[in-house]
C-alpha cells in the first residue's frame, strides 16, 4: 500500500485534530495528490472522487465548501483537478466519517519461525548446563 496521504497540521505542535492517526511521511506534506491517488487512499471509485470534488462548469474555482472535497487553484479548466494531502485527510474524516483502523494480527507461523524456536530452546539448555558447571566448579 502507498504511504498515507494523511498528515498532521501541526505547526504550532498541536495534532489538527482527534484522529491525527492518519500521519504521512515528510514528503507527502509538500505533494498534491492526483485523482487516481485521492481514489486509492478513499477506497472510492473515480467517478466518486469527482462526484466529491468542489467543481463547478461555470466557475473555475469555486469558493470553499467544507461538505465538499476542494481542489487546489487551477489556472486552465483544462488542468487536472489536484488535492492537498491535509484536505483529503480534512474530507475523509469530517464529511465521509472515516477513521483510521490499525489492525494488529500475529504473524504467520513459518519454518523459520520453528527454526528459530527451537534455536532458542537449545541455547536456553546449554546455558543452564554451562551454569550448573560454574557454580560445580566454584563449589570445589
Amino acid at each position: 500500500m502507498p504511504p498515507s496521504p494523511f498528515v498532521s497540521n501541526s505547526t504550532d505542535g498541536a495534532p489538527s485534530s482527534p484522529t491525527s492517526g492518519w500521519i504521512g511521511t515528510t514528503e507527502d506534506t509538500g505533494a498534491l495528490l492526483s485523482v487516481d491517488a485521492v481514489q486509492k487512499y478513499l477506497n472510492r471509485s473515480r467517478a466518486s472522487v469527482y462526484r466529491y470534488a468542489n467543481t463547478d462548469a461555470n466557475t473555475l474555482n469555486p469558493p470553499y465548501d467544507k461538505t465538499k472535497l476542494n481542489p487546489e487553484v487551477r489556472r486552465d479548466k483544462d488542468d487536472p483537478l489536484e488535492f492537498r494531502p491535509q484536505e483529503v485527510r480534512r474530507f475523509a474524516e469530517e464529511v465521509l466519517g472515516l477513521h483510521p483502523t490499525i489492525q494488529v494480527q500475529p504473524p504467520e507461523e513459518t519454518l523459520t519461525h520453528d527454526l528459530m524456536r527451537q534455536v532458542l530452546q537449545e541455547m536456553r539448555a546449554i546455558r543452564l548446563l554451562l551454569e550448573e558447571r560454574g557454580s560445580g566448579e566454584a563449589r570445589r
